[in-house]
């Protein structure tokens, strides 16, 4: 990395599940600022497209691949068929809110099937493409999208709403994804494959901060920086997880949470 800047991600591929909304629109745009070439995940290829158009407005390099990451043969098709990824970024997860009392077992298994299941499977089909990365480039990075409450639970008192509290198929599932990325990365370590978590914290989208003021305000308490943050904040943690900047880290759940899971 002497001389060359290692956030840097300059002929790089990456690929990035659930690109179109919140959170993942910025990572993938964070992605290609720094330099790579982006393929854009999602369900719903309109809003791919919206993105790739902004992108492309802005010189930079992307493409769009819709299909649902709860799709597991489509999954396994896509990856197989890629010749090489260096950055494979997993924040699909597919969930509908419910109220404990109405919560059906179904909504468990699309949630785990998208969030920890479909990132399990991209990963091993994508392996040759990821060893082919660590053949041009020195290393490949899997970068999975957890979430504090894969670490805490949410707290009723928060939520003006009782149904609106995160619920409760969501944090197992996201915990799931905490144990796959240790996992991963010990499987795949020797092979120059880091497997790294990205642990956000609240990041209530401004709609919402906009629609209840007093929530978002509970929320900024319980952060030890007192503020939210804007969705441009989990570009830092997530280039220095996705580049050679983090050359020696794997297996690691780095926390983007305001100090919330440090109390």
């Amino acid at each position: 990395m002497s001389g060359r800047d290692p956030f840097r991600l300059d002929g790089r591929i990456a690929f990035v599940s659930g690109a179109a909304r919140h959170l993942g629109r910025a990572i993938a745009i964070a992605l290609a600022g720094a330099g790579a070439h982006v393929i854009l995940n999602g369900r719903g290829r309109a809003a791919l497209e919206v993105l790739h158009g902004e992108l492309g407005a802005d010189g930079r390099s992307s493409e769009c691949a819709a299909f649902d990451m709860g799709d597991l043969d489509r999954v396994r098709d896509f990856f197989a068929g890629r010749e090489r990824l260096d950055i494979i970024v997993n924040g699909a997860v597919t969930m509908a809110g419910a109220a404990f009392d109405a919560l059906q077992p179904e909504a468990f298994e699309i949630t785990y099937r998208t969030a920890v299941t479909g990132a399990f499977e991209a990963v091993r089909a994508a392996l040759p493409a990821l060893r082919a990365a660590v053949r041009t480039h020195g290393d490949a990075a899997v970068v999975n999208v957890a979430s504090m409450y894969g670490m805490v639970a949410p707290q009723p008192s928060l939520y003006s709403d009782p149904r609106a509290i995160s619920p409760a198929h969501y944090g197992p599932a996201k915990a799931a994804l905490l144990q796959l990325t240790r996992h991963l990365a010990a499987q795949l370590g020797p092979e120059g494959i880091r497997v790294n978590a990205l642990v956000p914290g609240p990041f209530p989208r401004a709609e919402t901060q906009a629609e209840d003021p007093a929530f978002a305000a509970r929320l900024a308490a319980g952060t030890m920086l007192g503020r939210l943050p804007t969705p441009d904040e989990i570009k830092g943690p997530l280039l220095f997880l996705a580049s050679p900047a983090s050359s020696f880290v794997t297996g690691a759940a780095v926390p983007v949470d305001g100090g919330w899971t440090a109390w």
